[in-house]
């Protein structure tokens, strides 16, 4: 501004002005500001030089000369008007062209589409485009883009330059080969022997068959399928230790080049989840481990047996209960479960069922299992292989779970905001489960009944929440082991898991067959994910308990709005889930003690 207060005069986009310090010097730089900011001038002034120093070691105050404005402005008010403008520029040239962007989008109604194509050699080469990014983005027409800008900013501190970051992306087809060449060996090279089943007759063991067996009430039949298993991938061990150490290496190097602390930081901050959210969910489970021991000291009671071992964990602690559930009356079910969510939600389950979004049953061709998929601008399809077992009316319950969340963020979001992420995406469908749990816990008057659903909800805690967190200390030991410079072998990878299970696992029988069941884990070779189903069941239980307590699901359903708008921390606390503090974790591990005495009573 002058010495009056006012700018110093008028100018065109496009035009430059002359600046100079008496007994220093003078030089022209561009007018940065647009002509429609009536209240001062802007200049972009790069430090390379005596003047430019002077000039960037100025304090508010202080005088300088200015004279112009200098140069041809660029045809803004005739050629320009009604055109699509496109605006490339590179390094400081983006300088110069900054009134004219500033100005066209003053007068947006003026012209066509802007376009900008900025770049440099290097990061260290842009101009400080915070301050622009911040303006522009204030821009409605923008808002769509607003966190993905803010995304790409954030990771700009790992960001490298072009030659650096190709040099990572041509290595990354080389860092797939160890998760590579373990599903090549476990899934086509790897044979499993023969094992009997409960008739007593010789079959071959599977990946297929292994989780039936080792359900079986036959304490014969699943020790030797667990047995069978782990000692042959025993006999693998010291080639699956070296592709995951390799992978570990690949992970170590990634973080490295990109400048985290570690693996599991760089990991992390796709989401922008910290590291303390990790450290929070392992010490909030440790904490709760008497309760582990006291459901296992359960199951061996309800079992009948002198001792537990890792091969019963799995068999079910109450016996088989009779409880079908047609198709129809399982509707009806999930709906009187989710009632809570209000009448929108069962307005939207209505519809689901009335236009056939469930593929129900198992037909000739299909894929097995089950699962919902999103499809923006049309609505969810779910599959099914539905057979008629209450194990299958909660699979409905899950997946239209999916559905709903799907529904929502794509109809209140635009497309580039309607996916949300891996961190959130379980909470919707495991929120369903509980309130299936808890209405039919609550309208269940038959004993064995409760006891089945109980057991069913107890496992869940166990298989999801513990276990998973088992997997990710796993993870975090083995990425601190390297980072320390200790080899990853075999010896030392059974030893760090025959410690977790001893400690996860306490009071029953941990014999050396357990400590190669690391190497049969897919999860590892995606590093750092498997933490967030431990996260996701959490914040679900909370959710749940806190809607059936308050009755309020308002928080929940505008979580559900969401989609990928926003970071998944930021998101869960829409629902009144802060997994910044252990407190979701620790609420969700009193639930699961107090079902352990619920169940305690029915069977003991």
């Amino acid at each position: 501004v002058g010495l009056d207060g006012k700018k110093a005069f008028d100018h065109k986009p496009g035009r430059c002005a002359m600046l100079s310090i008496p007994g220093v010097g003078e030089a022209m730089f561009s007018i940065t500001s647009s002509p429609t900011n009536t209240a001062y001038m802007e200049f972009s002034i790069k430090k390379c030089g005596c003047l430019t120093n002077w000039l960037h070691a100025m304090d508010v105050g202080q005088q300088i000369t200015i004279r112009g404005p200098y140069g041809k402005p660029f045809p803004v008010d005739d050629a320009f008007k009604g055109k699509d403008l496109l605006f490339i520029a590179g390094g400081v040239g983006l300088a110069p062209l900054r009134s004219v962007i500033n100005y066209v989008r003053a007068k947006r109604a003026d012209y066509g589409k802007i376009m900008i194509v900025y770049g440099s050699r290097s990061k260290d080469d842009l101009l400080d485009y915070h301050e622009i990014l911040d303006e522009w983005m204030q821009d409605e027409a923008l808002a769509t883009y607003r966190h993905t800008v803010d995304d790409i900013v954030r990771m700009r501190a790992h960001t490298l330059d072009a030659a650096r970051e190709q040099m990572l992306a041509l290595l990354g087809d080389a860092a797939g080969t160890p998760k590579a060449a373990f599903e090549m060996l476990t899934n086509v090279d790897l044979q499993l022997p023969m094992v009997k089943n409960e008739a007593g007759e010789e079959v071959r063991l599977t990946a297929g068959t292994f989780p039936v067996f080792r359900e079986s009430r036959d304490r014969s039949v699943r020790e030797g399928a667990f047995r069978a298993m782990f000692g042959t991938y025993r006999q693998f061990g010291d080639a699956i230790a070296t592709l995951y150490g390799g992978s570990v290496k690949f992970d170590t190097y990634f973080s490295n080049q990109r400048g985290y602390a570690s693996a599991c930081e760089a990991a992390l901050d796709g989401g922008n989840v910290p590291v303390s959210v990790y450290d929070s969910l392992i010490e909030a489970v440790h904490e709760s481990l008497p309760s582990m021991r006291k459901y296992l000291e359960l199951r061996r009671r309800a079992l009948k047996l002198d001792k537990i071992d890792v091969f019963d964990l799995y068999v079910p602690i109450v016996e088989d209960v009779d409880y079908p559930i047609a198709f129809e009356d399982a509707k009806e079910l999930v709906k009187k479960a989710t009632l809570p969510l209000g009448e929108e939600y069962q307005k939207l389950l209505d519809r689901a069922f009335a236009e056939r979004w469930v593929d129900v049953y198992e037909n000739d061709g299909k894929q097995s299992g089950a699962f919902s998929l999103g499809v923006f601008g049309v609505h969810p399809y779910v599959l099914m292989n539905y057979a008629g077992t209450l194990n299958d009316a909660f699979t409905l319950a899950h997946e239209l779970g999916h559905s709903m969340h799907s529904w929502f963020s794509d109809t209140t979001q635009d497309y580039v905001n309607h996916d949300y992420r891996i961190m959130v995406a379980e909470v919707a469908s495991t929120v369903n489960e509980v309130l299936l749990t808890k209405y039919l816990l609550k309208t269940e008057t038959d004993e064995k009944r409760r006891a089945y659903i109980l057991n069913h909800f107890l496992e869940s805690f166990r298989t999801t929440l513990y276990r998973q967190t088992l997997f990710a200390e796993f993870e975090r030991k083995a990425h601190d082991l390297y980072a320390a410079g200790q080899p990853l072998t075999a010896t030392s990878l059974n030893k760090v898991y025959h410690d977790l299970e001893a400690t996860y696992y306490d009071g029953i029988g941990i014999d050396a067959d357990i400590d190669p069941e690391w190497s049969y884990i897919p999860h590892f070779y995606r590093a750092f994910y498997v933490y967030q189903y431990a996260t996701g069941f959490s914040s679900a239980v909370a959710i749940a308990e806190h809607i059936l307590t308050t009755g309020d699901a308002s928080g929940y359903l505008k979580f559900l709005t969401t989609g990928g708008s926003d970071y998944p921390l930021e998101e869960l606390k829409i629902a009144g889930v802060d997994l910044t503090k252990p407190d979701t974790v620790r609420s969700a591990l009193r639930v699961f003690d107090e079902t352990i005495d619920e169940l305690a009573k029915i069977l003991l």
